[in-house]
């Protein structure tokens, strides 16, 4: 069975770029442009993990973080934020109300993401084409 990451994030291009490299990866992935959506997204609870930004329009990150921790439906599902925020305060407000991690957008790429995902689910990640095969191709010289 497939897990399914919801994308909360209202730059079009870094949430396709996200949404791209997740499907390739074997993902399923929801998509939401804005924190209302993404509230009403997550509240239907299709979802095994959530990247949620935090500047969003609508509905912030943080108050769509305190709306699904307040929701015990799926409020024990992991929540990562992206930000391209350095504000710490922000981030440690988050974390207590119940962040899983963040990730910031300028520093991270595409397979970086993947690997975060598996990493917060726990899960192995899906042999690739990628992978490199270790068999014994008999390549012994002729006797002739």
């Amino acid at each position: 069975m497939s897990k399914t990451v919801l994308i909360v994030e209202d730059e079009a291009d870094i949430r396709a770029l996200y949404s791209e490299v997740l499907r390739d990866a074997g993902f399923n992935v929801i998509e939401a442009p804005d924190g209302t959506t993404g509230l009403d997204r997550a509240a239907e609870g299709n979802w095994d993990i959530l990247l949620l930004d935090i500047i969003l329009p609508g509905s912030d990150g943080v108050n769509v973080l305190k709306k699904i921790k307040a929701n015990p439906a799926i409020n024990n599902k992991p929540i990562i934020l992206l930000t391209n925020l350095g504000v710490e305060h922000v981030i440690n407000e988050c974390f207590e109300i119940g962040a899983d991690g963040y990730l910031i957008k300028s520093e991270i790429t595409p397979d970086k993401i993947v690997e975060e995902v598996v990493n917060y689910l726990g899960i192995q990640p899906k042999s690739g084409e990628n992978t490199q095969q270790t068999e014994n191709t008999d390549t012994q010289p002729s006797d002739n």
